[in-house]
This record gives C-alpha cells, sequence and structure tokens, in this order.
C-alpha cells in the first residue's frame, strides 16, 4: 500500500529517527518545517505569495548546542528517494547561510530507501539508518579539524618495513582520493595486523577516525588482536575488556569476531548506530565472509579495509567485488616469494618431506595385510576376506591405528629438533577430525611415556581450556611443553608462534587459500631480541606432507572447486515458488493458494532487525498490497525469485532439521505434481526412511506412533494429498530432531602394522640431504665450472674430443671425493634421467649437450600419442594425465596397475572400461617404450 508523505513520516521517518535516539517531538533535538528564508527574485521587493522567498525543511537535526547539524528531505514512499536530494542540498547551503553555522549533513529518504549526503566532501551513498546525535557530532568534529593524509607521519616503530610503509601509504592515498573499500594481500607473517595497527594510529592522529573496528573470524585472533592494539597502541581504550559481553559506547578500539557483532547489530536492546565507527579492518577476507557476515559491512556503511593473505591469482571473484576492486587487482600486494628472497629475508622458507604409508597408497585388503596381522585378525572372530578399503577411505570410513602411529614415528626421526637434538621444536600437527586429533595425542603419550603426557596436546575451538592466561594456546606458545600442538582447524589461520619449526598435514587439504594459511604458520622468523631456549635459531621450518598435498596442488592449483552451497531456507522458497507456478500452470488453484499462504507466513517471519531485510523495504513493500497476491502471474513469481528469495539466507533460528523434512515433502508433492515417478519414488523411500528412524522410545515421538506406523506403509501413499502432506510436516517435522540415523556407513576400527612405501624430500634434496635439489645442483654446476679450468679430463670434454673410459672412470673418483658428493647415481636423481651416463651428464653441464629430464621425455611422448588420436574424449584424456603422472612418480607401471587404484577412480573397471581393446595395446606399448 502506498503512504502519503505524511503517513511515510509518521510510520517509517519518525520511526527510524525514534531507533537513532532523536525525539521528534522535542523541539530542541529536531524541528520540523523549519522555515528557511530564502533570496527573492530579481526586481521583487515583497513576496507576492505567502511562500515565495521562503522553504521549509521537512526535518533539522540540532546538536546539543541547538544549532542544525542535519536536514532530512522526505518524499512519499511511492516515490523514489533520490528526487529529494537537491531539494535537501538546497536546505543545507540556506541554512548555513542563514544561521552561519556549519554546513548540515544532508539526508533524503523515501521511509524505504536513506541516503546520507556529506556535501563538499563525499558522493552520496545508501545507509541504513540515521545517525545519532553523537555520531553527528563526532562527524562535524572530523570534518572540521582533520590534516590531509597524505603527509601524515608513519609510526615506524609499529610496522617499519618498507612494503608495510608503502601498504599504509597506498590506503591513506585512497582515503584521501575518497575511495572507501581497500584490500591488502600480505602474506601471512608479513605482519598483516601490525600494518593496519599503523594505519589506525595514522588515522586517528590525522583526526580522520575516532572509532575503529576490527572484525577477526575467531577467539583466539581476537585475543591476539587485542594484545597487538594494547602493545602498540596503549593509551586508546579498547572494547572488549576480560569479561565484558555488552557492547559499551566509550572506547575506540574495538575488536570482535563476525558472529558477536552480528548479534549485536540484531539485538534491539543493544542498539549500535550503522554510523558508530569511521573505520572497520576486515581480518581474513575470504570465502565467508560474502557467505555469512556481508550483513555487517552492510550495516556499517564506513570506510572498509579488507586483509588476506590468499594470494591474488587464488582469491575468490566474490572478495574483490566486495571491497570493489572491479579489476581483480588489490590495493595492494605483498607475496611470499618477494619477502622470503628479501635481503635479509622477511620469512622464513621451508623444506618439504613427503611420508606416504603402504596403506595410503595401495589401501587395506587382504593383499596388503601382513600374514601376522591376518592371524590376530582371525584370532578376533573378524573375516580378512572382508576388509577392503581404498586408501583414500582412512580417517573417514576406516581407522587404522598402525597407519597413525607411523606418522608418528616417522616425525619424531624426520622431525627439526631442539637445540639439545632430543625433542621436536614447536610443531603444529594438522588433523582430520577432532576423534582424529585425540586419537594422534592417545599414541604420543604411549609412544612416549616419559614425558607424562606433556609433549603433544589438542588445541580445538570448542575447548575454553584452550583460551586465555594459562591456557593450552598460551601453554604452547610461551612454556617449553607442549612441544606439539595438535589441531583440527584452529591453527589454520592466523595463530602467530614464530618458534614453529615442524608443520605435518597428517590430513588432505583441498582448498588453495585453507593450504596456505596452515603453510603460514611456520613462515615466521624469530625474535631475536626475545629469544626462546627451546628454538634459538631458525632459518628454514620442515613440513611433513603425509598426504600428498603439494602435488595436489601443483596438479590443481586452485585446489577443489567448490559450488556455493544455497542455504536451506532459500532453497525451500525456491521450491515453493516452483509449486506454486506449477499449480497455477495445470489448473490446481487450491493448491496454489495453500502454497501461497506459507509463502506468506515464512515472509513476514523474516528477521526484521536484518540490514538484509531493512535494505529490501522497498521490494518487501509491494507485498504488503493485496492485490499483488490475487493473481501470482509469471511475472510476479520472477519478482519474488529474483528480489524476496535471497533474503531468506538471513534467517538463522530455525529448526532446520523440520524445515529439511518440509524441503523433501515439498519435494515429492512438486515431483506428483509434474508426474514425474522415478523422482517421486526416490524422493519417496528417502521420506519413509527418516519416518523410520524416529525413536518410539522418546514419549513426544511416542505420541505420534499411529501416524509414524501408517507413514511407511505403500497404501498411504497411494492415498496422500496435500493435507497428508500438511500433516506429515506439521506433526512429524518437529520430531525429526530425535532421529536415530542408522543409515550411513559405520568407522571401521582396525590396528594393523603400517609400513613406510615412500620417503622423500619433495624438490628438496637428494639421499634426505638437507638441501635443495636446486641448491644441490647449483652446487654441482660451479664446480664442475671451477674445476674445468685446470682438469685435463674436464678440459678435453669441453672441447669435445673422446674421453677414454679409464679416464671417464678417473673422472668419477675425483668427484665422488669433492663436495658435493658427485655420483651418477644423484646426477640421474636431480635432472632426472635415469638413462644417461656420467659423461653425458658432465657434458649436458658445460652445455655441449642437451638432456631431457625424465619427466620432459614422459610429457613429450604423451602430447606426441595425444596429437596423433584427436578423437580422445574428455574421460580418455583425464586417463592418460593419470596415467602419465603415475609414470613420472613411479618410473615404472605393470599392466595389472592400469585395473587398479587410482585408475578405478575413472571407472571400476579401470583402463578396460575407458579404452578399447585396440587402445589398451597402443597405451601399453608407449608404456613400456617409457618404463624401459
Amino acid at each position: 500500500m502506498t503512504k502519503s508523505e505524511a503517513q511515510t513520516r509518521a510510520e517509517l521517518i519518525d520511526k527510524l529517527l525514534g531507533n537513532s535516539g532523536w525525539n521528534v517531538k522535542d523541539p530542541t533535538q529536531v524541528v520540523e518545517e523549519l522555515d528557511i528564508i530564502t533570496q527573492l527574485p530579481e526586481g521583487i521587493s515583497e513576496p507576492r505569495t505567502p511562500y515565495e522567498g521562503r522553504q521549509f525543511a521537512d526535518y533539522v537535526l540540532l546538536g546539543k548546542d541547538g544549532k542544525p547539524l542535519a536536514v532530512i528531505e522526505a518524499k512519499k514512499t511511492s516515490k523514489d528517494a533520490p528526487i529529494g536530494r537537491e531539494q535537501a542540498k538546497q536546505y543545507c547551503y540556506n541554512i548555513q547561510k542563514q544561521l552561519g553555522c556549519e554546513l548540515p549533513f544532508c539526508f533524503y529518504t523515501n521511509g524505504l530507501e536513506t541516503y546520507f549526503w556529506d556535501l563538499e566532501n563525499a558522493a552520496p551513498r545508501k545507509v541504513v539508518g540515521y545517525p545519532t546525535r553523537d555520531d553527528l557530532e563526532r562527524f562535524a568534529y572530523i570534518r572540521r579539524s582533520r590534516k590531509p593524509l597524505t603527509q601524515e607521519f608513519i609510526n615506524t616503530s609499529i610496522a617499519g618495513r618498507d612494503y608495510q610503509i608503502r601498504a599504509i601509504r597506498a590506503v591513506l592515498e585512497g582515503i584521501e582520493q575518497k575511495k572507501r573499500d581497500f584490500l591488502l594481500v600480505m602474506a601471512t607473517g608479513t605482519g598483516k595486523t601490525r600494518t593496519c595497527i599503523a594505519m589506525v594510529d595514522a588515522l586517528m592522529r590525522a583526526g580522520h577516525a575516532e572509532k575503529v573496528l576490527f572484525l577477526v573470524d575467531r577467539i583466539a585472533l581476537r585475543e591476539q588482536a587485542l594484545s597487538a592494539f594494547k602493545e602498540h597502541m596503549p593509551n586508546e581504550p579498547r572494547w572488549p575488556n576480560v569479561g565484558e559481553k555488552l557492547i559499551a559506547k566509550d572506547r575506540r578500539v574495538y575488536i570482535a569476531t563476525y558472529p558477536t557483532m552480528l548479534n549485536i547489530i540484531r539485538d534491539e536492546a543493544q542498539h549500535l548506530s550503522p554510523h558508530f565507527f569511521d573505520f572497520i579492518v576486515v581480518d581474513e577476507s575470504h570465502r565467508s565472509i560474502y557467505n555469512t557476515y556481508s550483513e555487517v559491512l552492510d550495516y556499517f556503511k564506513t570506510i572498509t579495509l579488507g586483509l588476506t593473505a590468499t594470494p591474488t591469482d587464488i582469491i575468490d571473484h566474490n572478495t574483490f567485488r566486495l571491497f570493489h576492486c572491479e579489476n581483480g587487482l588489490p590495493t595492494f600486494a605483498y607475496t611470499f616469494e618477494e619477502a622470503v628472497n628479501n635481503v635479509p629475508p622477511y620469512l622464513c622458507n621451508f623444506q618439504v618431506m613427503k611420508i606416504q604409508t603402504k596403506f595410503q597408497m595401495e589401501g587395506i585388503s587382504k593383499r596388503t595385510i601382513s600374514l601376522d596381522d591376518q592371524k590376530k585378525l582371525i584370532l578376533q572372530g573378524k573375516e580378512v576376506e572382508e576388509i577392503n578399503f581404498e586408501g583414500s577411505q582412512l580417517e573417514k570410513q576406516v581407522i587404522n591405528k598402525g597407519t597413525n602411529t607411523l606418522i608418528v614415528r616417522e616425525f619424531m626421526e624426520e622431525s627439526i629438533k631442539d637445540a639439545n637434538g632430543v625433542l621436536p621444536g614447536k610443531t603444529i600437527f594438522f588433523c582430520a577430525t577432532k576423534a582424529h586429533a585425540r586419537r594422534m595425542e592417545e599414541i604420543f603419550d604411549k609412544l612416549y611415556p616419559q614425558y607424562h603426557g606433556e609433549l603433544a596436546k589438542v588445541l580445538v575451538s570448542d575447548d575454553p581450556r584452550v583460551y586465555g592466561k594459562g591456557g593450552l594456546l598460551d601453554q604452547f606458545t610461551n612454556n617449553d611443553m607442549p612441544r606439539i600442538a595438535i589441531s583440527v582447524d584452529m591453527l589454520d589461520t592466523g595463530i602467530d608462534v614464530r618458534e614453529i619449526v615442524n608443520l605435518v598435514f597428517a590430513k588432505p587439504v583441498y582448498s588453495y587459500t585453507k593450504f596456505w594459511q596452515m603453510v603460514g604458520r611456520g613462515t615466521r622468523l624469530l625474535e631475536t631480541s626475545k629469544p626462546k631456549p627451546w628454538c634459538i635459531d631458525k632459518d628454514v621450518f620442515l613440513i611433513l606432507d603425509c598426504w600428498d598435498n603439494f602435488e595436489y596442488f601443483k596438479l590443481n592449483p586452485k585446489g577443489k572447486d567448490l559450488k556455493p552451497q544455497l542455504p536451506l531456507p532459500v532453497r525451500l522458497v525456491g521450491l515453493r515458488l516452483d509449486k506454486i507456478e506449477k499449480a497455477n500452470d495445470s489448473g490446481h488453484a487450491d493448491i496454489a493458494e495453500r502454497e501461497i499462504k506459507k509463502l506468506r507466513l515464512q515472509i513476514k517471519a523474516l528477521p526484521q532487525n536484518s540490514v538484509v531485510i531493512k535494505e529490501a523495504a522497498s521490494a518487501l513493500s509491494r507485498l504488503e498490497e493485496e492485490n499483488f497476491w490475487i493473481s501470482l502471474n509469471h511475472a510476479k513469481l520472477e519478482f519474488l525469485r529474483a528480489e524476496i528469495k535471497p533474503l531468506f539466507r538471513t534467517v538463522s533460528e530455525a529448526d532446520f532439521k523440520a524445515m529439511r523434512f518440509e524441503r523433501d515433502l515439498l519435494e515429492y508433492s512438486l515431483a506428483v505434481l509434474n508426474e514425474d515417478k522415478e523422482q517421486a519414488e526416490t524422493i519417496k523411500e528417502g521420506i519413509i526412511e527418516q519416518i523410520s528412524e524416529l525413536p518410539l522410545s522418546v514419549s513426544f515421538v511416542k505420541q505420534e506412533e499411529a501416524l509414524i506406523r501408517a507413514a511407511q506403509t505403500t497404501h498411504y501413499w497411494a492415498k496422500a494429498d496435500e493435507d497428508a502432506f500438511d500433516e506429515l510436516s506439521t506433526k512429524l517435522g518437529p520430531l525429526m530432531k530425535f532421529r536415530e540415523q542408522t543409515s550411513g556407513q559405520q568407522q571401521t576400527h582396525l590396528d594393523l602394522a603400517d609400513e613406510l612405501h615412500k620417503k622423500e624430500w619433495v624438490e628438496f634434496g637428494p639421499q634426505h640431504e638437507a638441501v635443495s635439489i636446486t641448491r644441490y645442483r647449483e652446487m654441482v654446476e660451479a664446480l664442475i665450472v671451477e674445476l674445468t679450468e685446470h682438469n685435463p679430463i674436464l678440459l678435453k670434454i669441453k672441447n669435445s674430443e673422446v674421453v677414454s673410459t679409464d679416464e671417464a672412470n678417473q673422472l668419477a673418483e675425483l668427484l665422488h671425493e669433492e663436495h658435493p658428493h658427485i655420483t651418477e647415481d644423484l646426477l640421474r636423481q636431480v635432472y632426472k634421467n635415469r638413462k644417461a651416463r656420467f659423461i653425458q651428464f658432465i657434458r649436458h653441464i658445460l652445455g655441449i649437450e642437451i638432456l631431457q629430464s625424465f619427466p620432459d621425455t614422459v610429457s613429450a611422448a604423451f602430447d606426441q600419442f595425444i596429437r596423433a588420436h584427436t578423437t580422445l574424449n574428455s574421460r580418455q584424456l583425464e586417463f592418460l594425465g593419470l596415467l602419465k603422472n603415475f609414470i613420472v612418480e613411479r618410473e615404472k607401471v605393470e599392466k595389472r596397475d592400469l585395473i587398479n587404484t587410482p585408475f578405478t577412480v575413472i571407472h571400476p573397471q579401470g583402463i578396460r572400461g575407458v579404452f578399447s581393446p585396440a587402445e589398451i595395446n597402443e597405451i601399453l606399448q608407449l608404456t613400456e617404450r617409457l618404463a624401459a
């Protein structure tokens, strides 16, 4: 229903002003219809009409001194708010001229949309509410007293590195140019928080910001940020102090997690003005923000700075959009490579050791279980033939204690130790689940009882013992023990323990962003001014990769592409709209009407305090008109899909298990309307299964026993109609939370001895020397060049003269004695060529002959094969890609390999399910040539 201007003011604008503490009836706060005297037209000395030479401002908001702070121009809801823009601007300038006061701030609104215009300073922008009197007086003070930012001093004792200063300057200059959104991409460990604090310090000193919000995504990071602000800006009051739950409005620096701030802005009792902050920092700005918490940023539309460690080429496009980096370029970027290669380095580089067990590679089955363990299983009454798991099912469907034990033993052997060379230095173990973490802790306690359970501790975010002074995280950071923090997700991001020298990936990771955040836990260098006895030097850290993660990201640089999931309430409304449309189109007006009633109830229940709902006031006002619902045509349904359905992402307090059951019933009834019997049958089976899992031993469930039993019969579903669906949803939906799920695979627990399948440095050093392959190759090449100047045999090779067998052996013996120690086998490993002879490598190093590495040879052969077979389909190409990597890694392949894992991932029958017999022969010939 369209409201007149008077109704708009009374019912909408007055209410919004009241929310911000303005009493419209108190003339010391708000003047309505302020009379403004303006200049009469030229040549006219007296007004010809009562209103000539006069204007009336709808609302003028007054400061404590009684002077105008802001003007609001109101239009009725049916008009666009921007129609009042020029009028409001004129009123502001005329009031300034008439009263000789400062230029008032400018607002124009139609009650549904409100715009704020800081004249002469910024473009108009849409806001979700009015500032309080304190807000406006703060704005006026900032406008009056701020200094130019381009000249503002940066406190280099907080952030003094060249790139930190460049980052701060980039943002300060952007603010000076009236930009409002910024994104800094800085590698983990390069001091994002300190950079931010120095920036906040500069903004406060220059008078551009009085209240700052620092948003983080977990409690541990909040504690870390609080202590950093306390250290570097000790005189600025912070929120929260220990134990504070309610928001305090008298501080300058606020640090909160996203969920805390979301609850505060939705809580009417703690009303926080949308204009409360002058600057917001969003730490770890990645996917979770725009999925769940963009509402916080939409509420506080102020200058916003996003921080992320995710490399620029991997950042999700939504993050760029959120911070208005339309061209995919952040405000400033500083990469891990830049930090490591700086002289001196700002970050610590790492070495990677790949560890894979037999069970991980070949699975757990009769073929791989040792005879001793098979005997034990038989004695336990287990059928060995029935045990058959892929390696990828470890820690999911099958738990094997022996595999975890092997990983722990290998870690204790290979890890970087403390100065005494006995205990591992500070380490993080990344585990798949909390249960997995607890199992790892038990293994450490059992294998190393001499440390009395103090060596390794589980740190997970929902354990209250982790936080605060003396908590597990504090112990790990500041005490000698524990040495090993076993975690699931908590230590992935932002935890700053400089002494970490080992990271263990005891789980596969599929997100590139998360992977690099995990690696970043080890990249910080030590603070030489604060040495800790358990780590007195650190020039490299070790990563033990037990799940081939580095290889995975080499093949899939952006990780697994996770499809964004539509929230359940949004999916439910979408299905309801589909059902209404189908019912209308197929002449079932009664069904459509029934669903429309339900839809209207859902819309009514949307959280009114959500900024998303407030911003959609204009679209929602259309639905208040009864005419809208009378004939719900395709155009109106499209409007509901485009404008209203997305609003249901704000629904957070609901019985989601009941909602899931309602969704399934909706899907079933829609399939029935569509006459899709196969689909309906599949959905029905799922619904019956859910109903069968309701435990009659619970009294609430027992009350519906008759319906529960009936709904599992074919007879019931043959007669089921819309009334029956509603009864199921109403009576059984709320009981779904009691369901006892019997479906899903039970975990199998085994304790079988596992053995090492492979242990190698990934691109990091032949013969397990702690020197990278690249560095070793450089050392070899430097030595050969040096010796060539005076060694007669090397001079002969350089001059392309023939070298006898004796001379070749003599040279080999000489090089074997030198440092670095050089052998033909080592050269084959380093140059990845299994067939070249010793002299060929020397010729290659001297630039006389070019040797192709084995991976290059394999790649060239496969490329040639693919070019010769132009009709290969995508599955066949995928199979060949897998085979190529398999040969490069194993250096050999047998026929039986091609019908086993990993090839069974593409087709259960391996190569036989993908290629014809003739093609298989050709592929076998190719593999034989390569593996010869």
